[in-house]
């Protein structure tokens, strides 16, 4: 594809390289040719070409194929910049780094160290991520720090690390796809969040696969489904309790890999007993026949593969729900083989790399517990340190909103986020981060929660900056750049070791490049969970990508888990019964309705990239709610006008989108709008008690339009 741009930050004149989508979790790659202008001409040309890989196999996105748009936006932050007086202005590093080492050094000498708090993304490089766990606990020496990830995959993360032993997002690999002959999407809406995926089902389609959505929406995904279970939102662990009831009922399960290969199953037959089907179909909204008809789907296919995402997974149950998932697939024997697993489709560029190596508040790298004597023992040897000087874990990253508005939290460094707009019960967030004691955000941008800041770092984008990322079927990849960095801007990692320097700690932050940093982290992955040692940048340039574990050079990393067993001590898998339940929030008679909020195809996150690339910023300008047309007319709403969306924790304005694609008792709204029209300035701020996820998909509101009164 050849555009032709504006390109005022850019001093590279021409240029033709091959890199990786920024976006989402599939990590695409590309070729980007710059061309320079023709004679009299005032514009740059540019061209985007897929380059085969074994994930996207060369395809892009309209978000890929107009990816580097933001990198070379005028709106690119290109010089540090200090508050003052309500304002930003311009200042050298050498005056921004200070002001940070010495706020920092006040407020923990005042308050504590754990006065001080970091905040990370999922975006960011494996190395940077690890750079930035390291730097909280041996360059500040607290246990405040927590990551974005927080609200994409801790529900999956935790159930697979309890069911399996270990959480990598797909246990199999994406070319298995095709060869399951069912598979079951749930909350999931691959054609827009991971669009490059959807041949894989296309083609699962064309060799016979049954596909079951289950969504409250006929999404994208959904029009492709052989069976569509349009749930009621919250209900999905109750779906999986009747499926599974149905699995056993019908003997569709696997008796000998049941014995052989997991622990509990008598509890679960047990909990089954007692489920009442008629009661899961009330609860959920989906007739009995069907949701027989899918379990029979699912059970007697040879093979098959269960996808979960946030659908299911942002809720307050959602570890639990995912569990359940879990256990069909364990029941059925689905594991282990061809054409057969579970999947978590990651929403985040490194949502599986950045939630392994330490900037998650109980974690060490590869997949380390900080609260294991003996993970502990470990790392601090590698970075030289004692064990004592590690700190115990902290809390989720909406928790550490919490203690920032009730000032525990005095400080706080946001480091590839957007937490104004991205966290549940946005007013708080917001109200919170005013109030602190001194606030520093490094970002490409001036985001919505970079403006409140006191200080603000230029950094490197994509296309500027090294480094390896884990796609969803844990593959990790190497994205080397050739391109020099605009303005004054400077890499993270490059900003985390030039303020430990000036904290004192040069000696444990040397780093001169990301290789460095990735050869340090190999070392303090060993023997964890998720074993990098075997991969080095040598080994990815020749082979595009490997998959963890890979503990030698020597070795392949594995595509296909739990061939042979599971990652528990015993080598067993474990059920977990599941208690059917209604979502944390019902609605009444003040709030009627169920709201849940998620992705459009054009837009990433909190909007913050993309709403800087005209072409996608064009395709979708506003934020909107889809509503039914009888819940429309009900409440007197038209299509396209403005409305006010209310919960018990603030409201937000939209415009209206009239469809019948929804349940009548349902409102989505998109999440990558900030301002008034932030949808989670109506969301919930429970938490998952397992995994601290917030419920953003049950939340209930109210909706009415907003007209202007004559007089």
């Amino acid at each position: 594809m050849r555009q032709l741009l504006n390109d005022p930050v850019s001093k590279d004149s021409g240029f033709v390289m091959e890199t990786q989508c920024p976006f989402c979790s599939v990590q695409c790659k590309m070729q980007i040719t710059k061309a320079m202008p023709v004679p009299g001409a005032r514009r740059y040309s540019y061209t985007v070409e897929g380059v085969p890989n074994a994930a996207s196999e060369g395809r892009l996105c309209v978000k890929g194929m107009n990816a580097f748009q933001h990198a070379v936006s005028a709106d690119r932050l290109l010089h540090p910049l200090v508050k003052r007086n309500g304002e930003f202005v311009p200042v050298s590093w050498e005056e921004a780094l200070n002001t940070i080492r010495d706020r920092f050094i006040s407020i923990s000498e005042e308050h504590g160290p754990d006065a001080i708090g970091l905040y990370g993304g999922g975006s960011l490089t494996n190395e940077t991520a690890y750079l930035l766990g390291k730097f909280a606990r041996v360059a500040l020496g607290t246990k405040y720090i927590d990551y974005n990830g927080r609200f994409c995959m801790s529900a999956a993360a935790s159930a697979g690390a309890k069911t399996f032993g270990v959480d990598r997002g797909l246990t199999c690999r994406l070319s298995d796809i095709p060869l399951a002959r069912c598979i079951v999407l749930a909350g999931t809406n691959i054609a827009e969040c991971q669009p490059t995926l959807m041949p894989y089902f296309t083609k699962a389609k064309e060799n016979g696969a049954t596909i079951i959505v289950i969504d409250p929406r006929v999404t994208a995904t959904a029009s492709i489904a052989d069976i569509h279970l349009q749930i009621k939102p919250g209900t999905d662990a109750a779906l999986a309790n009747g499926m599974l009831k149905v699995l056993l009922e019908e003997d569709m399960i696997d008796e000998k890999f049941i014995t052989a290969r997991t622990n509990g199953y008598d509890e679960l037959k047990r909990h089954l007993s007692e489920v009442s089907l008629q009661e899961v179909a009330e609860l959920t909204g989906i007739d009995e026949a069907n949701i027989r008809k899918a379990a029979a789907a699912y059970g007697k296919a040879p093979t098959g593969i269960i996808f979960t995402a946030r659908g299911v997974e942002q809720q307050t149950d959602g570890h639990v729900a995912v569990r359940n998932f879990l256990n069909m697939v364990l029941a059925t024997g689905k594991i282990g083989k061809p054409g057969c697993g579970y999947g978590a489709v990651t929403g985040q560029g490194n949502g599986q790399g950045g939630r392994e190596h330490g900037q998650k508040s109980d974690q060490l790298p590869g997949y380390r517990s900080i609260e294991s004597d003996v993970d502990r023992a470990y790392v601090a040897k590698v970075w030289g340190i004692d064990p004592e000087q590690l700190p115990r874990k902290g809390v989720s990253a909406y928790e550490m909103m919490e203690l920032v508005h009730q000032r525990a939290i005095r400080s706080l460094f946001v480091m590839g986020s957007n937490p104004v707009v991205s966290n549940p019960n946005a007013n708080l967030v917001e109200e919170g981060l005013s109030k602190v004691d001194f606030f520093v955000v490094a970002d490409m941008f001036l985001s919505e929660t970079a403006r409140m800041a006191d200080v603000v770092l230029p950094v490197t984008a994509y296309l500027e900056n090294d480094g390896t990322l884990t796609n969803l079927e844990g593959r990790v990849l190497l994205r080397e750049t050739t391109l020099s960095a605009p303005g004054e801007a400077w890499h993270d990692w490059a900003i985390l070791c030039e303020l430990a320097n000036r904290l004192g700690k040069s000696s444990y932050f040397s780093f001169q490049s990301s290789e460095q940093i990735f050869e340090e982290l190999r070392v303090a992955s060993r023997g964890g969970l998720a074993d990098y040692y075997g991969i080095t940048y040598d080994r990815l340039r020749r082979e595009g990508g490997v998959y963890w574990p890979c503990p030698s050079p020597e070795q392949e990393g594995l595509g296909n888990m739990f061939k042979d067993s599971f990652a528990h001590s015993d080598g067993k898998a474990v059920f977990h019964p599941v208690q059917s339940r209604l979502p944390q929030e019902t609605p009444d008679e003040e709030f009627p309705l169920t709201m849940t909020n998620g992705r459009v195809l054009s837009h990433y996150l909190t909007g913050v990239q993309t709403r800087r690339s005209p072409s996608l910023a064009a395709r979708s300008v506003e934020n909107y709610v889809e509503i039914h047309p009888r819940t429309a007319r009900k409440y007197q709403i038209e299509d396209g006008e403005w409305v006010e969306v209310s919960s018990r924790r603030g409201s937000f304005n939209v415009r209206s989108r009239i469809t019948d694609q929804i349940r009548e008792d349902t409102l989505f709204v998109p999440m990558h709008w900030g301002g008034i029209q932030n949808v989670n300035k109506a969301t919930s701020p429970e938490l998952d008690p397992n995994c601290k996820m917030p419920g953003f998909k049950t939340s209930t509101v109210m909706i009415k339009p907003l007209r202007m009164r004559r007089s």
